[in-house]
């Protein structure tokens, strides 16, 4: 029975990360609205179910890289509140990498959307 409640616990801690990030990270925000209506549209223009998971991955990874980068820069102001170079580099890198992702995700959906488009 213990086992069931620290797992459990460690659930509600999860989803509280999960809420945290959304209500805290406006970028967090947008990108969970961009990916609802690019699931809405990829509903509503009847793209492939193998498309679709496609773009689910695509944008689970943004909202991951999303999540990361929010908890880097949380743990780094936890630290100090002082310019730091290696943290403003951690930051930066991480922010890149939530660049990198959002780009790709972007690309993807281009290649899924067009030829439905056009």
């Amino acid at each position: 029975m213990h086992i069931l409640k620290t797992h459990t616990i460690s659930f509600i801690n999860a989803f509280k990360g999960i809420w945290t990030a959304l209500i805290t990270q406006a970028n967090i925000r947008i990108h969970f609205v961009i990916g609802s209506v690019v699931l809405f549209l990829s509903v509503y223009l009847q793209i492939s179910s193998e498309h679709v998971i496609d773009l689910v991955l695509a944008i689970s990874m943004v909202m991951l890289a999303e999540m990361v980068n929010t908890s880097l820069e949380f743990m780094s102001d936890a630290v100090t509140q002082e310019h730091n170079e290696n943290i403003k580099m951690a930051k930066d890198v991480a922010a890149g990498a939530v660049l990198f992702t959002a780009i790709f995700a972007a690309i993807i959906g281009i290649f899924i959307f067009i030829p439905k488009l056009i």
